[in-house]
C-alpha cells in the first residue's frame, strides 16, 4: 500500500512539475528548424510564422537552415533534440507526408519520432495544361486523355516529388494513361518546355500555376483542394469539375520531439491557433498564395498519418523509392 501511495505521489509531483514549467515556458529562445536552404518559399514562411510566434510568445524564434536529403537532415536534428519545446520543426508535406512513403531507410521514424503541433498553412495546386490541348475543362482533358492513351504527358519537379506523385494521383483517380516527364527541380527549364508546349500540363502550386496561366499560354482547370482556393476564386475545385475524391494540397506545421510534454504543446499549439487568426498575418500569407490553416495537435497526427498512407500507395504505384 505504502508504495502504491508513493507512486501516486510521485506521479502527482511529475504532473505539477509539467504543468508549472509549461506555465513559465518559454524563458529562452525557441529554434524553428527549416529543412530547406535560406531564401525558398518554405523559409519565407517559416520566418513569418517566427516573427508573429516570437511577438506574442515574449521570446526570440530563432530560423536554423538545415537542408539536405529531401528534408530528412533537418527532421533527424529535431527528432534527437531534448524534449523540451525550445527546438520545433517546420515541417512540410515532403518531409513529414511524403517522404516517409518515399524513403526506404530512415534513420528515425517521422511518425512515433516527432509530435505534431498543428497545421500551418494549405498551399493548394492547380492543375493548368497547354493552350493546344483542346480541352476546356477537366471533364474534357480526361475524355481526350481516354480517347488518346499516352500522347500526353505531365511535368514534374523530379521523380517522387509533390508534382510526380500528385500527376500519378491523377492518373490512378481519373484511370488515364498520360506519360511523366521529370525535370530537376521546378526551375526556368521546366517553366519554358510547359510555355512552349513541349509537355502538355503540370500539377504546380498555386503561386507559381497562376503566373502561368496569366501568360496566356496555359490554360488552368482546376483546383486540387477540396475548397476553392481564395488566390483563384472562380477556379473549380476537382470535386466540382467532375472528379470527387481527388485531393492534393502542398502543406505545412510545427512538429516537436516525441516524448514533449503535452502541456507544453498545448502552449504551442494555442500560439498557432492564435496567429492563425491575427489579420496581419493572414494577409500577408495570402500575398505568397498561401491559406492559413489551424487544428488541434490530435487533429494535426491523425492528418499526417493519413498523408502518409496516401502518398505510400502514390509512390507504390509509380513505383519510385529513395534507399
Amino acid at each position: 500500500m505504502k508504495r502504491v501511495l508513493w507512486l501516486l505521489a510521485w506521479v502527482l509531483v511529475a504532473i505539477s512539475s509539467a504543468t508549472a514549467g509549461a506555465q513559465t515556458f518559454p524563458t529562452k529562445p525557441l529554434h524553428l528548424i527549416v529543412t530547406f536552404a535560406a531564401g525558398g518559399s518554405s523559409d519565407a514562411m517559416a520566418r513569418t510564422v517566427a516573427k508573429f510566434m516570437g511577438e506574442d510568445l515574449g521570446q526570440q524564434v530563432v530560423i536554423e537552415n538545415r537542408p539536405g536529403a529531401g528534408g530528412n537532415i533537418g527532421a533527424e536534428y529535431v527528432a534527437r533534440a531534448t524534449p523540451d519545446g525550445y527546438t520545433m520543426l517546420f515541417g512540410t508535406i515532403g518531409t513529414m507526408g511524403i517522404g516517409p512513403a518515399l524513403y526506404k531507410n530512415l534513420s528515425y521514424d517521422p511518425v512515433n519520432d516527432l509530435a505534431a503541433v498543428g497545421i500551418l498553412h494549405t498551399l493548394p495546386n492547380i492543375l493548368v495544361v497547354h493552350v493546344s490541348v483542346p480541352a476546356k475543362s477537366l471533364k474534357e482533358l480526361i475524355a481526350y486523355a481516354k480517347a488518346h492513351p499516352g500522347q500526353l504527358t505531365f511535368a514534374s519537379a523530379g521523380n517522387g516529388t509533390a508534382s510526380h506523385l500528385a500527376g500519378e494521383l491523377f492518373k490512378s483517380a481519373a484511370d488515364i494513361d498520360i506519360v511523366h516527364v521529370p525535370y530537376r527541380g521546378g526551375g526556368g527549364s521546366v517553366t519554358a518546355d510547359l510555355m512552349a508546349g513541349r509537355v502538355s500540363m503540370m500539377i504546380e502550386t498555386v503561386s507559381n500555376a497562376l503566373t502561368l496561366a496569366n501568360s496566356g499560354q496555359m490554360r488552368a482547370l482546376a483546383v486540387t483542394t477540396p475548397q476553392r482556393s481564395s488566390a483563384a476564386p472562380d477556379l473549380p475545385t476537382f470535386a466540382e469539375a467532375g472528379l470527387p475524391g481527388y485531393e492534393v494540397s502542398s502543406w505545412t506545421g510545427l512538429f516537436v520531439p516525441a516524448g514533449t510534454p503535452a502541456p507544453i504543446i498545448a502552449k504551442l499549439n494555442a500560439e498557432t491557433v492564435k496567429i492563425a487568426r491575427d489579420p496581419a498575418y493572414v494577409a500577408q500569407m495570402k500575398t505568397i498564395g498561401t491559406d492559413v490553416a489551424s487544428s488541434t495537435p490530435q487533429e494535426f497526427s491523425g492528418f499526417v498519418k493519413a498523408e502518409v498512407a496516401k502518398w505510400r500507395g502514390a509512390v507504390q504505384r509509380a513505383g519510385v523509392s529513395v534507399d
